[in-house]
């Protein structure tokens, strides 16, 4: 056994009471006290119905408000919970399911057909299948049946990880996983009583869930927006006190482009980015709007961010991801300072390993992304290990031609991917989205050639309705030459 703290909604409604837990642009609006009674009242309806300490069970389920009211009923329960990402087949879904030993399932209301296909598929069709907005809300919760402290060294959650490269993996997030990550992400950007972080990211993913996480832990508001509309956000952001919002790259441009010659209030201090490298022209486009802008570096394995730019450090170091959280260590496995290598981290917000594999072994974690600290320690993150390019002999990273590319006008986004080539073994092949459909490649090769080393100039440029990416925003660069093939059958 661990250490133990309160239930940190039982806390919130001993603190906060009354403050607002959960809002939606529609007005519906959700105290901590109401949201402990709405979590105690299901808890116990769960409980009736067999889930039981230790359990695990699935989550299968679109963002809602019953979403952060379920994860605090398993919590009163004492159950682990597994997030699954609505975006997969039930293919996908049902090998997930099998491998984590699957107790229960609990669907949202969009996604109650799909979760009873995988059930028909799962090798133990007999799994309890429950709707989240169905499940009644008893009146009289027994406290006394449930939890009122948490462990820290007992997993509360299981997250796949993307599976870009063989099966997924479930990443084991302890309730000390998730409170270390609040608080580190706390010490660094500064949080006060009045703060609002918007949430329109999938609450099934890390960087989502951890919002709920913060907002329980610090006694915050989260603004719930159900889908992405940029247009709405930007509106949210104006109008309704939005102090803070996590995105990626893509919903950035998004923003960027519909705020158009307009600006945030100065109400608003922190767009956290994160999921990957981001293209420079973007990052130079957001500090002339002055839109606050923090990169962010995380992973499911760090129950999301482990370094971000501090607001102090935001104008002078743009593209970089900062310095790591209070709490965590950070170190690059090269030779030399300065030198680019691996990504190695450290820190009670680190996952200890994946359920059903073997441990990990060593306190450290290699994150398989490559990155440099420049001579003051501010991280910059280059690329995966397994997307880099190999090109005679010279290492070629796919985000730094991407960033070129990105500069180029008419370009909304790229994606860079190794082509096999007999003199040279690997050259970059340039996947593009443009917004009319159509670019001048010689001018194109022109504009890279002034920018770029002649051997990162890539060999042949695509374009593409869209680009792959996962569901946490994420560009699966393997993908882009399956896409490419689609979209050409497609079209002919």
């Amino acid at each position: 056994m661990g250490e133990k703290i309160p239930h940190w909604l039982e806390k919130q409604n001993e603190l906060n009471p009354g403050h607002i837990a959960l809002e939606t642009p529609e007005g519906i609006n959700m105290s901590f006290s109401e949201l402990r009674r709405e979590s105690l009242q299901m808890a116990e309806s769960l409980r009736q119905k067999g889930i039981e300490s230790g359990h695990h069970v699935a989550l299968l389920a679109e963002n809602s408000r019953d979403f952060p009211v379920c994860i605090h009923a398993l919590s009163y329960v004492g159950a682990t919970i597994v997030l699954l990402n609505i975006r997969l087949t039930p293919k996908e879904l049902v090998y997930q399911l099998n491998d984590a030993q699957v107790n229960f399932l609990i669907t949202g209301e969009q996604t109650e057909r799909k979760a009873l296909e995988v059930l028909a598929e799962a090798e133990a069709p007999d799994i309890p299948m429950f709707r989240m907005d169905k499940v009644e809300r008893l009146g009289d919760a027994d406290i006394a049946h449930l939890k009122k402290e948490l462990d820290l060294d007992q997993v509360f959650t299981m997250m796949y990880t993307s599976g870009t490269t063989g099966r997924p993996k479930a990443v084991m997030h302890t309730y000390g996983n998730h409170w270390y990550s609040a608080i580190g992400s706390a010490l660094n950007l500064g949080l006060g009583g009045k703060d609002k972080w918007l949430l329109c990211l999938p609450m099934f993913h890390v960087s989502g869930f951890s919002i709920l996480m913060k907002s329980v832990i610090y006694g915050m508001t989260v603004h719930l927006v159900k889908d992405f509309d940029e247009n709405k956000i930007n509106e949210a952001i104006i109008e309704h006190d939005v102090t803070h919002i996590s995105v990626v790259t893509v919903m950035m441009q998004r923003l960027l482009n519909d705020l158009d010659s307009k600006s945030y209030p100065e109400h608003f201090r922190c767009m956290l980015l994160g999921g990957g490298p981001v293209p420079e022209p973007l990052l130079h486009e957001a500090a002339y709007k002055r839109v606050p802008v923090f990169q962010t570096y995380g992973m499911t394995e760090t129950s999301s961010q482990i370094a971000t730019l501090s607001p102090q450090s935001a104008g002078k170091k743009i593209g970089s991801a900062g310095k790591p959280l209070p709490l965590a260590q950070l170190w690059i496995d090269s030779e030399n300072p300065e030198e680019i290598g691996e990504i190695i981290v450290k820190g009670p917000m680190v996952s200890s390993g994946y359920y059903n594999r073997s441990p990990r072994g060593e306190a450290h974690f290699r994150t398989g992304d490559l990155g440099y600290q420049d001579s003051e320690g501010f991280l910059y993150v280059v690329d995966r290990v397994k997307d880099m390019i190999i090109s005679g002999g010279e290492n070629v990273y796919p985000a730094e031609i991407e960033s070129v590319l990105a500069g180029y006008p008419g370009v909304i986004e790229a994606g860079v991917t190794g082509v096999r080539d007999e003199q040279w073994g690997e050259v970059p092949a340039a996947f593009l989205v443009v917004d009319s459909g159509r670019v001048d490649q010689e001018a194109l090769r022109q504009f890279c050639e002034k920018r770029l080393a002649k051997y990162k100039i890539p060999k042949e440029f695509h374009i593409l309705n869209q680009l792959p990416r996962n569901a946490s925003n994420k560009l699966l660069r393997r993908e882009l030459f399956p896409v490419l093939e689609k979209e050409s059958k497609h079209e002919h």
